[in-house]
């Protein structure tokens, strides 16, 4: 699993692209909200009550998958770069895994870009 290309490429990009969905769904959520808040000034009986707690709902099952993909991200490649041979001759391996924490999500991209992509096209030449 750890060399498989799908998942590399899935828990590298699949944090960033959950933070963008998410943020994008927050923002249609607000703009829903606000082009209804004439509906809520007159009354509950012109705006159905379970719509905000349902759309609510929605955008925290969002932010739990997202943080269960960062999630599993940091694990996988933490995994990814212990077992990563060229890191085993010097620091390298505690500057990643440290990138991978304090930069969680962002330094999981730039460790694919560099040691996994970048090294796969050194070693097919």
């Amino acid at each position: 699993m750890l060399r498989n290309k799908f998942w590399q490429a899935f828990f590298a990009i699949g944090p960033i692209a959950m933070l963008v969905l998410g943020l994008i769904g927050y923002f249609v959520f607000l703009f829903m909200l606000i082009s209804r808040i004439n509906h809520l000034e007159h009354g509950p009986g012109n705006f159905p009550e379970n719509w905000i707690l349902g759309n609510l709902g929605i955008i925290v099952f969002f932010v739990l998958i997202a943080v269960l993909i960062s999630f599993g991200s940091l694990i996988y490649y933490i995994v990814h770069a212990a077992y990563n041979p060229n890191l085993k001759q010097n620091n390298l391996l505690l500057v990643w895994i440290l990138l991978f924490i304090f930069a969680n999500g962002l330094g999981q991209l730039i460790y694919w870009i560099i040691e996994v992509v970048g090294k796969r096209d050194q070693q097919e030449s």
